[in-house]
């Protein structure tokens, strides 16, 4: 580790995903807590929002009445901000100070013109989630300022580390009121870049020619791009999480960024002596909801593959994943074959059919044998509607059957009553066609759990396998990662129906070979081999707070 990051008085991390378990950015902060807060203790203090109320508190919060009871009972705060602090309860345990941020919407009028008067920040066109994201990121600036002030930390080695526009313009409002402190932002993927995808647009053939502002003003993004790319532009570091992501970046936020990639804590994974009941419980759970739902006794040797992460029906590739799925079910396998999507979507709870069956010892199929859960959007709902057209019925003459699981596994579901960390290891098999996918997370994980995945050189993971293994393979790192690009949908088709087939009718020491070498893979991947690039990114940023204060 570089001296600096050893000399680190404070070390602030904010993030709308502290103690908030929304998508993968939970994932990068909670699974890198543990290695950091071996290294800075308390020092460490992660600001997230307290979006929280007494009768739906958060899962992951603990709060104390003595951690840092002098700051908090002195603080003066503007009205309307709060705190609670506490710790976040994962591994590490690190402090963790949840900020009330009503109080923040009457000023914003006059702190959008300060951000548009200090940093052209266009906040007239401000539609959305922006104004909460901006009261949010506001008051952990304000909070910040006041654990700085109290602790008489101004003038010492100090960091604060924004993630995402959601929290840019604390760092904004941070590097004015305070520019002795040291500043990180990190996109873990641009707004205007997702967007470009959102709307259907190639982004990969056209990427040299597109100009940020102007697509930003093109899709109506002027707001959140302003406010993103000064974020990039102002602070003292610029990290993203791959090159993928950091080649979008440099185009449409003018600023090349450092790459930070994401790492995995292993302490999430069962170990070797519970490895084999947690599969087994695993599949028994998976094969009871396919049977229940369906009618059909799936055998013990059903092939059990699974797409799974944020529901975005393009950028996810769950268009690919299930029209792969249906070129391998009209090769007639000769095995019985379970797909699952598992993605959170507008759902309106289990379904009650559903529950009742799994109370009965046999189950004759239910109307609609596809779905576990109600959706709110049944018509509109992009998975649904695609399932259906391609034409699963899950009927006892097809080998394979697609099951959609539209819901968080939090292990309060209704149906599976386990969580995605729990069902994962019962998976033979992963799938994630990405076509936008900034780091990839979901096939990290995926190896981490000794699951063969296949992803697409267009996720920064997959690239990272190429990387370290320019030969990619389920042998040799338990991955295969597929090219792809704006043009060639169906050859990524026809490469992920190819190798599911393959794996079907693998041999059993070929799929222990795999398993292993995906783990071998994972092991490769854990925050403490990754966290030099941050500790890295903390240097550049204190150098640069030093060039400031001796001009």
């Amino acid at each position: 580790m570089d001296n600096c990051s050893q000399e680190i008085d404070l070390l602030f991390e904010t993030s709308w995903e502290v103690c908030n378990k929304i998508g993968g950015i939970y994932t990068v902060l909670s699974s890198k807590a543990k290695t950091l807060k071996e290294q800075f203790k308390d020092r460490l203090i992660f600001i997230g929002p307290d979006v929280w109320s007494a009768e739906n508190p958060s899962p992951y919060f603990t709060e104390s009445k003595t951690l840092m009871r002098k700051w908090a009972e002195s603080a003066l705060l503007p009205e309307g901000v709060d705190v609670r602090v506490g710790r976040w309860d994962i591994p590490g345990k690190p402090v963790a100070v949840l900020v009330k941020f009503d109080g923040m919407y009457s000023s914003k009028d006059s702190a959008y013109s300060r951000m548009w008067d200090l940093y052209n920040v266009d906040s007239l066109h401000a539609y959305g989630d922006y104004d909460e994201g901006c009261a949010f990121a506001r008051a952990a600036a304000v909070v910040i300022e006041s654990i700085i002030s109290y602790f008489k930390a101004e003038h010492k080695r100090v960091i604060a580390h924004f993630d995402e526009w959601t929290t840019a313009m604390g760092l904004l409002t941070l590097k004015a009121d305070m520019p002795d402190v040291a500043t990180v932002f990190t996109t873990h993927a641009t707004s205007i870049g997702r967007s470009i995808c959102g709307n259907g647009k190639p982004l990969y053939d056209y990427l040299h020619a597109y100009n940020g502002d102007q697509m930003a003003a093109e899709l109506n993004m002027q707001s959140k791009h302003s406010l993103e790319k000064a974020a990039a532009w102002n602070a003292d570091s610029f990290t993203t999480v791959s090159d993928v992501t950091a080649d979008e970046a440099e185009q449409l936020l003018e600023r090349r960024p450092v790459v930070t990639p994401n790492g995995f804590e292993l302490n999430f994974v069962p170990g070797r002596n519970r490895y084999k009941a947690a599969r087994k419980a695993a599949r028994t759970c998976m094969l009871r909801a396919a049977s229940a739902l369906t009618g059909i006794e799936y055998p013990d040797n059903t092939f059990i593959v699974a797409t799974s992460g944020r529901c975005e029906y393009r950028n996810k590739g769950i268009d690919v994943y299930l029209d792969a799925v249906k070129k391998l079910a009209d090769s007639k396998p000769g095995r019985k074959v379970l797909a699952f999507v598992m993605v959170p979507a507008w759902s309106a709870g289990p379904r009650p059919d559903l529950q009742q069956h799994l109370t009965m010892s046999t189950a004759t199929r239910l109307s609609d044998p596809v779905l576990t859960h109600r959706l709110n959007n049944y018509s509109d709902d992009p998975v649904n509607r695609r399932i259906h057209e391609i034409g699963f019925t899950n009927d006892a003459a097809s080998d394979v059957s697609v099951i959609y699981v539209p819901c968080y596994l939090d292990g309060a579901d209704g149906i599976f009553d386990m969580t995605y960390y729990e069902l994962l290891p019962g998976l033979d098999a992963t799938v994630f066609a990405s076509y936008y996918e900034p780091w990839g997370y979901t096939p990290l994980e995926s190896v981490a759990f000794a699951v063969p995945t296949i992803t697409t050189t267009l996720a920064g993971f997959g690239c990272w396998v190429l990387d370290i293994d320019p030969e990619a393979s389920f042998e040799s790192c338990g991955v295969d990662v597929i090219k792809r690009t704006d043009s060639n949908y169906g050859e990524v088709v026809d490469a992920i129906a190819a190798d599911l087939s393959a794996l079907v009718a693998a041999s059993d020491s070929a799929i222990a070979t795999a398993r292993a070498a995906a783990a071998a893979t994972a092991a490769k991947a854990q925050w403490s081999d990754f966290m030099s690039y941050y500790y890295t990114s903390y240097c550049d940023a204190l150098s640069m707070r030093d060039a400031r204060r001796e001009k």
